[in-house]
């Protein structure tokens, strides 16, 4: 292969490897959909190209026949996921029909390949493969006509599949060595993977979202993605009094306080401290792990609880990487225009206070969480921007900046707050 040849697949083979890792990173963020529609993708376009190029170490004729199940197999497959990334497969008795279609389609060429010379097996797979893409073209036009916006990007996409498909094929069969058979082919398929890959995360982002609103009615807040602030407090009320774990549980409770969102308000506008908390409730979603429950306190601050933490340490080190994550800088937009979101018109880094409390559920809701806020408004006059209560002080105290060597236990709320 020409060394500008093996450039253009090198550069194709790291965008499937890229794709795979974000697939990985979205299924630790529990989005097991996206990973798996995303991650089958990378790795069913890789190894029909890896296939396709002869790094495979057959003989020509065995090679043929195993390209002959490979197009076969991958065209069934991308067009499955393509269908299901459409809505297409969302009533079962017609997913099964489809799905019964294309499954027997693959395995009636693949059988009729065997009655055929290796040559000719691979041509009529590649002749079907290339006619399965030419149906989810159809398929995918006939959605965006019918108003599917999302399905304008998977047009594009197939038609870029068709274009690697129909190059691996000129190389499959002449064994072509022209650079720029290859560069097109190469160029195709990166094309492929990204437009899918956007289409795929425009289409479960907002199955995601949509989870969200539906579990949270009402009460769901489209500014932070969180529960609002009639939500937050059922979600206290429930983690406080639910039995199943027995009559006292430890808690753990992070309240998080912006101390300038509204001086940001006064200086730019309402846009700006919109924009303000979505990010800052973006960074938070991110930074903190699925067993942590979240909701808005108030216009300024976030609430966190832990359900049984295993010491006050492990919520100290909650905190401080919630510190961390949200005492970033960033680019704030003060428009109200949506062509002028992206463009920065101050930077803004917030004045975070956060109160640390590890009680149990003995404790009054209400009162558990006053407290955890009032730590956290204390906490702007610290240097760590972290409190705490000290028992032995009896008063609100500063966590260090450095790690708490000597955590105490579970803490009673003072009845003096």
């Amino acid at each position: 292969m020409d060394a500008l040849a093996a450039g253009f697949w090198g550069a194709f083979f790291g965008t499937a490897v890229l794709m795979l890792a974000l697939s990985l990173v979205a299924f630790v963020r529990s989005h097991r959909q996206v990973a798996l529609t995303a991650g089958l993708s990378a790795v069913v376009s890789a190894a029909f190209v890896i296939a396709y190029l002869g790094f495979l170490p057959f003989e020509p004729a065995t090679e043929a026949r195993l390209l002959a199940h490979v197009a076969m197999a991958a065209a069934v497959s991308l067009a499955l996921m393509l269908l299901a990334m459409l809505g297409l497969l969302r009533q079962r008795t017609s997913a099964r029909r489809i799905v019964a279609a294309l499954v027997g389609l693959g395995l009636l060429v693949i059988a009729a390949g065997w009655t055929l010379r290796p040559g000719q097996a691979l041509g009529l797979s590649s002749l079907v493969a290339v006619g399965v893409g030419l149906l989810m073209l159809v398929v995918s036009f006939r959605s965006a006509v019918r108003g599917d916006r999302l399905a304008w990007t998977s047009v594009l996409g197939v038609a870029f599949m068709l274009v690697a498909l129909a190059g691996l094929s000129w190389i499959a069969f002449s064994r072509s060595t022209w650079w720029p058979v290859h560069a097109v082919s190469a160029v195709a398929g990166m094309a492929y993977l990204s437009v899918m890959a956007s289409a795929l995360w425009r289409r479960y982002s907002y199955l995601l979202e949509l989870a969200e609103v539906m579990a949270h009615g009402p009460s769901y807040d489209p500014v932070t993605r969180m529960r609002s602030h009639s939500e937050t407090g059922q979600m206290v009320g429930d983690l406080f009094f639910r039995r199943e774990d027995g009559p006292s549980r430890s808690i753990g409770v992070i309240a998080v306080s912006i101390a300038n969102l509204y001086a940001l308000e006064n200086l730019h506008g309402r846009a700006a401290f919109n924009h303000a908390l979505f990010v800052c409730a973006g960074r938070l979603r991110r930074c903190v792990p699925q067993y942590v429950e979240m909701g808005r306190l108030g216009e300024d601050g976030f609430l966190l609880l832990l359900s049984n933490p295993q010491s006050m340490e492990h919520i100290v080190q909650l905190a401080r990487q919630v510190r961390r994550r949200l005492s970033r800088p960033l680019a704030l937009s003060t428009s109200r225009d949506p062509a002028g979101l992206e463009a920065s018109a101050t930077n803004w880094v917030a004045e975070l206070g956060i109160g640390v409390l590890n009680t149990n559920t003995q404790v009054r809701p209400s009162q558990a969480v006053a407290t955890a806020r009032a730590m956290a408004r204390t906490a702007w006059s610290y240097s760590s921007r972290l409190a705490f209560y000290d028992q032995t002080q009896g008063q609100i105290a500063e966590l260090p900046p450095e790690d708490l060597a000597t955590a105490p236990g579970p803490l009673p709320v003072p009845s003096v707050i």
